[in-house]
């Protein structure tokens, strides 16, 4: 039965070409911008190297000190992570990255600028990074604050042009760095894990960052399990409630460990002074905007399959005149409205490989590598089929209520 409906259905949207090429562009003009938006969700907060843990990673992103008058809002200190986020129970293994600091080399009297990033060794294992060059610096580089770097492919093509890096010095920020690994770019969009220069932590030019509690680093926690989160996140908060406050100011730290979706939620509608996630609202928020988006070429395509059922009433009905019944004649039209989605879906998917890949071209976002997967292929086939069903059900129910007499007559009640 389902196959007669596509051969049918297929008979006449050829037969009516012109519908079909003006329905067929709007509903891949609209899904090429849905499936560019949902690529660029994807690679932002979907689970791909080097972050392929994401369902066991929280990150302490960063602390808010609250009190009567004041709010100092910042990344988290070193002193915070080192001293309140270790041997917390179910966590695999705690490590701290800085936040990218600019930082400017002269190779050969050129000015290039990098992004640095200051880390532990245990960085290294909680990350997946794939190493075009040599490996990560070792606990013992950090405990000997060792003058070594891993750098990226971009940072290597920098400075050594393309060549084999690994052993070769780099200047940069006034300090001399030896280059025991390259590792594949990562798109500027991860803030975990992008950067040109990584080097140990204990090579700062200070100290001074040991002692506290707000500052520029993140701390990055492993879980033992996917389910160990909710405790994790409450024994943290527990410990939080004991630090001391630093001056007379502040009277309460709130710094929560969270995932980045997370954590942009909270930045998006929270205030950064309680535990309560916002992660529901970013998705609801994402789901309106998408229908939203949704509702106009919707309405119009509404309005064309309408017209399309008038300009059919007198074949609608010839079929019921000779017992086609109501579901029969609902079900062909909404089988032909998906046909016809789902070849607009198909268009619209090629068509935003090239967008993204033209986006990548661009470098809009620095060494993003935007394309279609499996995941965002799904997304595209789920969106089609929803557009099929809004735009053909009302429709169908109008084609529905048309008697075989009012049908012949072509007019509708």
């Amino acid at each position: 039965m389902l196959k007669n409906y596509l051969l049918l259905s297929w008979r006449i949207l050829w037969r009516r070409r012109f519908f079909t090429g003006v329905s067929l562009f709007g509903i891949s003009l609209t899904l090429v911008v849905l499936m560019v938006a949902t690529a660029l969700l994807d690679h932002t907060f979907a689970p791909m190297a080097p972050e392929v843990r994401q369902d066991r990673t929280l990150v302490i992103f960063n602390g808010t000190l609250i009190g009567p008058h004041s709010v100092w809002r910042d990344g988290a200190g070193f002193q915070l992570i080192d001293r309140y986020a270790r041997n917390l129970a179910n966590v695999e293994r705690v490590a701290v990255i800085s936040f990218p600091e600019e930082v400017f080399s002269y190779p050969g009297g050129t000015r290039v600028q990098s992004s640095l990033r200051r880390s532990d060794a245990e960085y290294w294992r909680i990350l997946d990074f794939e190493f075009l060059e040599g490996g990560p610096f070792a606990d013992q580089d950090v405990h000997n604050g060792s003058r070594v770097a891993v750098i990226n492919a971009a940072t290597r093509d920098r400075f050594f042009g393309g060549t084999a890096a690994v052993g070769r010095w780099i200047d940069t920020d006034g300090q001399r760095f030896r280059v025991v690994g390259v590792v594949s770019n990562v798109s500027a969009s991860r803030p975990v894990s992008s950067g040109d220069i990584f080097v140990p932590y204990t090579t700062a030019k200070t100290d001074a960052y040991q002692g506290r509690l707000l500052g520029s680093f993140m701390g990055i926690l492993l879980a033992r399990r996917p389910g160990d989160f909710p405790g994790i996140k409450a024994e943290l908060a527990s410990r939080v409630k004991t630090v001391p406050m630093p001056d007379k100011d502040y009277e309460h730290l709130y710094a929560p460990a969270e995932t980045y979706f997370e954590s942009v939620a909270a930045d998006m509608f929270g205030q950064r002074s309680d535990d309560t996630s916002h992660a529901e609202r970013l998705v609801v928020a994402i789901v309106v905007a998408a229908l939203l988006f949704l509702l106009l070429p919707t309405v119009n395509l509404v309005n064309l399959n309408v017209s399309r059922i008038m300009e059919r009433a007198s074949e609608i009905g010839v079929r019921k005149a000779f017992g086609a019944s109501t579901g029969t004649l609902v079900t062909q039209f909404i089988v032909e409205n998906v046909l016809l989605t789902l070849i607009g879906g198909a268009i619209g998917l090629v068509l935003s490989a090239a967008v993204l890949k033209a986006i990548t071209a661009a470098g809009v976002i620095e060494h993003a590598r935007l394309a279609l997967n499996v995941r965002v292929f799904l997304y595209g086939l789920g969106l089609s089929l929803v557009f099929g069903l809004l735009s053909g059900v009302y429709p169908a129910w109008r084609m529905a209520r048309l008697t075989p007499v009012s049908a012949l007559k072509g007019a509708a009640r």
